[in-house]
C-alpha cells in the first residue's frame, strides 16, 4: 500500500459571480484553487430576466420578438464578470488559468448546479448583514450546499479585514 494521494477530479471549477465584495471574494479563492489543481475556472453570473413586469399602466410585457432587452441584459452581465477575473488574474498573478465565462438567466442556484455538472468544485460566496445573518449562509449558497452533487465551498464574507 503507497500514501499517493488519488488525483484531484479533472473538471473545471465553477463559481458563482453576482459583482458583491462576497463573490469577488469567492472568485479570488477559486481562480487560486484552479491554478493549484492545474484546472480551468468557469465564471457563472446568474441574472433576472422577466418581460413582463407590473407598473402604473398595469401589466406589461415586451413586445413579441423583443430580444434587444435580454441581449443587453445578458451582454452587461458577461462583461462584468470578464472584467473581475481579468482584474483578479491581474492581482493574483501566477500560472495562466483558462476561464469560461458563462452569463445565464435564471435562478442562481439552479444555474449554477446546472452550469456545474461536469465540474470538479463549486464555489460561491455568502453574505451575513447583521450579527445573526453572519452565522447563517445566503439564500443561494444554502440551496447550493443541499442539492450540489459535488464538492462545495462557501467563502465566507471577509469583514473582518475591512473593519480591522
Amino acid at each position: 500500500m503507497t500514501d499517493t494521494p488519488a488525483p484531484l477530479p479533472a473538471g473545471p471549477i465553477v463559481v458563482g459571480t453576482d459583482g458583491s465584495p462576497q463573490a469577488r471574494h469567492a472568485a479570488l479563492f477559486a481562480l487560486r484553487e484552479a491554478q493549484l489543481r492545474g484546472t480551468g475556472l468557469r465564471a457563472v453570473c446568474a441574472y433576472d430576466y422577466t418581460p413582463i413586469r407590473f407598473t402604473g399602466y398595469g401589466w406589461m410585457a415586451a413586445p413579441e420578438g423583443a430580444t434587444t432587452l435580454y441581449e443587453q441584459l445578458h451582454d452587461v452581465a458577461r462583461q462584468a464578470v470578464t472584467d473581475t477575473v481579468h482584474e483578479l488574474r491581474e492581482q493574483l498573478g501566477g500560472p495562466h488559468v483558462e476561464v469560461e465565462i458563462i452569463a445565464e438567466a435564471g435562478r442562481p442556484a439552479q444555474v449554477l448546479l446546472d452550469a456545474s455538472k461536469d465540474a470538479s468544485l463549486l464555489v460561491v460566496g455568502t453574505r451575513g448583514s447583521s450579527a445573526w445573518g453572519r452565522l447563517t449562509l445566503g439564500s443561494t449558497s444554502t440551496e447550493v450546499v443541499h442539492h450540489a452533487h459535488l464538492p462545495v465551498v462557501v467563502v465566507p464574507d471577509d469583514s473582518r479585514s475591512a473593519s480591522s
